[in-house]
């Protein structure tokens, strides 16, 4: 399918085309002006012959504004300045024979390109690919790439959604990072956001102010999909990261921010439909993951292959909120939506989601979720930490500070063995206690703002902290979120031996099970006591004991199936200890 937006190389030349249905005139700026034709709908095009990759371009609108491409494939010099001419085909792929890998065989671990090495590149991350193999990860992920104002930034404020940001390097680079992983058998996710455009850089609403409603979502103007060269757009940048980028999948950000008519036919449908017609014509296993706080069952569908109109799995964040109450005791915000901990857990454990239709205080006391016991338990990605749950902490500090390793470890070993979908989040591996703060490169008023913003939210922190609260404009704020790969302590190195031991009993006896797998039930006692049991595909029985309180407590009778992890012996239960067991 050939793209409808931005620049693309042909036999002759370039092939340049820009939807700008408010603009009188349109010319495409090279050495010298080209007047753009206009064409029906809004669309603007111009055939360049002669030109080939690596030429620098703009658009000038009706005479009053140098733009760069919405489409652009490339800005070396930032979201201002010139878009780059970029031809995908050229690239030599070593990897030529990869198709992915079952959903099944899904072990995630959620990354930061500029934090995750200190060079903070794309080349730099390929020297960490072997440690994450051997640690038993297999799936690789990257927030979000889409190019953003200035050189440091969490990526959730992309205005250039076809360009993978120049701070991280070129786009081959991120070419050559996706190769390698192949080579080595790990897939490679994007997180791509598809509910709102950055505050700085974003000049759509000049020249196609139809892109946006009059709704608003919590970081700006609602993206209106019912036009249809808008929702194209966001269609053809999933394809383009899955077609020339070859990554394995893709997590869409804040789903319930996607505007949708009810009855009608979602972009997020039009994009499931569109990437599962990729994976057919080439063979390849295609994942498509939702964050979405309204736990929309009905959305997701872990066995679908390939995808047609629905969604691989979700990220379960009341999984996350019911380990975070009960191992910490917080329980301001979301989390006073969790004040039985245990329960909760024994609840996601048996079916999926905690919120599956009950009133939700935080989400403004209405029903939140559908049912979701019925789905796959692979369709629920579980994690007890990531980039939201630690970074929009006051001072990014991570779960070590705030847990005992006893605790942190029996949560490692519920949540890596369980029949769902595990993740990580860098540096967990091994307990790192770098922290992640939120981070960005906003000038000026905007820069304020933002300061200002997070002031209020974070009143009391700052109260309580007052200067330990890392500004978000700082350089050294980024600096202190980058991984130190070095030096690692003795509890270090025997958390990272304890992961990878799980994770390589999960190679051998979970994963080959997860197809056809479904929920059992689970049951929590205030003695801390929690069990939980599962169908697997093969028709064996999974089976969890454990305790998870600071006491001993008595050994449950008639437990069944043979011991794969932890001590079974005896007829007491240690605190904080996990036993699991697989048979008939």
């Amino acid at each position: 399918m050939r793209p409808s937006f931005g620049a693309r190389p042909t036999r002759d030349g370039v092939s340049f085309r820009l939807w700008a249905p408010a603009a009188r005139r349109v010319d495409l700026l090279l050495e010298r002006r080209h007047a753009m034709q206009r064409r029906q709908d809004g669309w603007y095009v111009a055939e360049i012959a002669g030109l080939g990759a690596g030429v620098p371009y703009k658009f000038r609108i009706d005479d009053e504004i140098d733009v760069p491409d919405p489409a652009s494939a490339f800005q070396p010099e930032d979201v201002f300045g010139p878009s780059e001419v970029i031809d995908h085909d050229v690239f030599s792929w070593r990897a030529r024979d990869w198709r992915g890998r079952p959903w099944e065989e899904t072990v995630l671990i959620e990354t930061h390109v500029g934090t995750f090495t200190p060079n903070g590149s794309y080349r730099a991350m390929i020297e960490k690919l072997d440690h994450l193999v051997a640690t038993g990860i297999t799936a690789l992920e990257l927030m979000p790439l889409a190019d953003f104002a200035g050189r440091r930034g969490w990526g959730y404020d992309g205005v250039l959604w076809y360009a993978p940001d120049s701070a991280y390097g070129r786009p081959e680079d991120l070419k050559t990072l996706v190769d390698e992983a192949h080579l080595r058998g790990l897939m490679v996710f994007l997180d791509v956001v598809y509910n709102h455009f950055g505050p700085e850089g974003n000049y759509l609403g000049r020249y196609a102010p139809t892109f946006f409603t009059d709704a608003h979502t919590p970081w700006g103007s609602a993206i209106d999909y019912r036009v249809p060269q808008v929702r194209a757009f966001a269609v053809e940048n999933a394809l383009s990261w899955l077609t020339d980028y070859r990554f394995d999948g893709l997590r869409l950000d804040a789903a319930n921010h996607i505007m949708a008519i009810p009855g009608e036919q979602s972009m997020l449908q039009d994009l499931s439909v569109a990437a599962g017609e990729l994976a057919k014509a080439t063979g390849r296993h295609i994942h498509l993951v939702l964050e979405n706080g309204d736990n929309r069952a009905s959305l997701l569908d872990a066995v679908q292959q390939p995808p047609n109109g629905k969604y691989r799995a979700q990220w379960n964040d009341d999984y996350h909120h019911v380990w975070h109450v009960m191992l910490t005791g917080e329980l301001a915000g979301y989390y006073a939506d969790y004040q039985t901990p245990r329960m909760d857990l024994a609840r996601a454990l048996a079916s999926g989601f905690v919120y599956q239709g009950e009133v939700s205080e935080f989400w403004g006391k209405r029903p939140r979720g559908e049912p979701s016991g019925e789905l796959p338990p692979a369709t629920f990605v579980n994690f007890l930490q990531n980039h939201d749950q630690i970074g929009n902490r006051p001072l990014g500090d991570r779960l070590e500070s705030l847990a005992s390793p006893q605790q942190i470890e029996a949560a490692l070993a519920v949540t890596l063995l369980a029949p769902m979908v595990p993740m990580l989040f860098q540096g967990e591996e091994w307990g790192s206690t770098v922290p992640f703060p939120f981070f960005c490169d906003f000038q000026g008023g905007l820069a304020d703002a933002v300061r200002k913003g997070r002031k209020q939210e974070y009143a009391w922190a700052y109260e309580k902290y007052g200067d330990e609260v890392p500004d978000p404009l700082d350089p050294a704020t980024l600096q202190s979120a980058v991984l130190d790969w070095t030096g690692r302590t003795e509890q270090q190195d025997a958390r990272l031996a304890l992961v990878r031991d799980l994770l390589a009993l999960r190679a051998k006896e979970i994963m080959p099970r997860l197809k056809g797998a479904r929920f059992g039930d689970a049951e929590a006692a205030d003695s801390g006591l929690l069990t939980a049991r599962w169908r697997m595909g093969d028709g064996t029985t999974l089976r969890l004991v454990a305790n998870l309180s600071d006491k001993d407590i008595a050994r449950p009778d008639g437990t069944t199936g043979a011991p794969i992890w932890g001590d079974a012996s005896g007829d007491r239960l240690p605190p904080w200890s996990v036993i699991w067991h697989l048979g008939g």
